[in-house]
């Protein structure tokens, strides 16, 4: 049987990956529809002529088609949403707005009211095999401790409305999961390759490096805080590769995984060793890190830096988050999450040929 994909999201940087690699895997590829924005027409065609250079890419499977999953049909032409309902296999539900300070009402369009119409739209899909899901790790919120893949509802708060609204998404989610054939994933920080480094956008780690390139020739670098809590950065080749085999797996309908490093490191030893890599220094002296907080509330001291004062909370939140269930699934195949520190160098490598071409990078997926 053939396999027919529907992507939201495109042309995000993780959609964009997703089916790239499905093309590199040996599934049966009948048709892939990705569905864009219509402010987002030019890119979405600007990445298919770039897939031209790329030759695992059948282009004639490849289909652009306009919506929006705000509106009803997700903004679909009728009688092309119902020939899809009738014929889709596989839908990778990635759309979402992407932005730690983003206001709750954008957040809640997209995010919230957004995947309450893909699921309705899903109810009614004669042949889907499966519903892939993009939440995140961090719809634990502020909750600190062992967080388990079967955790989901707390009432712990949380650190930004991005979270919030990807907590109630999911949450939308559960509810369909007993008459959709659903896979829920849930990434951590996701950084670049682990070869190549490359990224679609600058953010989590790379905000240590922004700052360590003002501070780069100050005789003294120092730490912010204790910097004990462990931040969970897993690379883009690991979450891509995960999510295709999970998508197709049998034994995955009905789960969720946590994409998440099963050892990661505290917030000191991923500061210390961006130090050492790009800067060629050791940090001496610890500042309270009620500094950094203070010094991020100044508006042009953030943008000088390129980073969001809600950024910070990522590497203060004691959460860990525990992937057994990932692991064990992935068990037999080759894919598993790698040591951060065997692939750091590349990730600054890419930084430092980028860094002078930021906005190139987005943060909606």
């Amino acid at each position: 049987m053939k396999n027919i994909y529907l992507f939201t999201g495109f042309p995000g940087y993780l959609a964009s990956e997703l089916v790239k690699e499905l093309f590199d895997q040996p599934h049966h590829i009948e048709k892939i529809y990705l569905l864009y924005l219509e402010p987002m027409e030019e890119r979405a065609r600007d990445q298919i002529k770039e897939w031209e250079k790329c030759t695992s890419i059948d282009l004639e499977k490849v289909h652009l088609i306009k919506g929006d999953i705000t509106e009803l049909q997700m903004g679909l032409e009728p009688s092309l949403s119902q020939n899809l309902q009738k014929s889709v296999t596989h839908v990778f539900h990635l759309a979402a707005l992407y932005d730690l300070a983003i206001p709750l009402s954008a957040a809640w369009k997209v995010n919230v009211q957004g995947t309450r119409v893909v699921n309705r739209w899903l109810e009614n899909c004669l042949n889907l095999n499966r519903y892939i899901y993009f939440s995140t790790a961090y719809v634990s919120g502020k909750r600190e401790g062992h967080i388990s893949e079967e955790d989901l509802l707390h009432t712990e708060g949380f650190k930004n409305h991005y979270e919030f609204t990807k907590y109630e998404a999911e949450r939308l989610v559960k509810e369909v999961q007993p008459h959709i054939p659903t896979t829920v994933i849930r990434p951590g920080i996701v950084v670049g390759h682990t070869e190549s480094g490359i990224t679609a956008k600058f953010d989590g780690p790379y905000f240590i490096l922004n700052l360590l390139d003002v501070l780069k020739h100050s005789p003294i670098l120092p730490y912010f805080g204790k910097g004990e809590a462990k931040v969970n950065l897993v690379p883009l080749d690991y979450v891509i590769a995960s999510t295709i085999h999970f998508a197709h797996s049998p034994e995955s309908s009905g789960k969720t995984y946590h994409l998440t490093d099963p050892n990661p490191y505290t917030a000191k030893a991923i500061y210390q060793r961006l130090c050492e890599l790009h800067v060629h220094k050791k940090p001496h002296l610890t500042l309270p890190i009620s500094i950094a907080r203070q010094s991020l509330k100044i508006k042009t001291l953030r943008q000088q830096l390129k980073i969001q004062k809600e950024a910070l909370d990522y590497f203060l939140c004691q959460s860990e988050y525990d992937c057994t269930q990932t692991m064990k699934d992935l068990n037999g195949t080759p894919i598993s999450c790698p040591d951060l520190f065997t692939y750091t160098n590349n990730l600054v490598s890419y930084y430092q040929t980028q860094k002078k071409n930021p906005d190139k990078h987005v943060s909606i997926f």
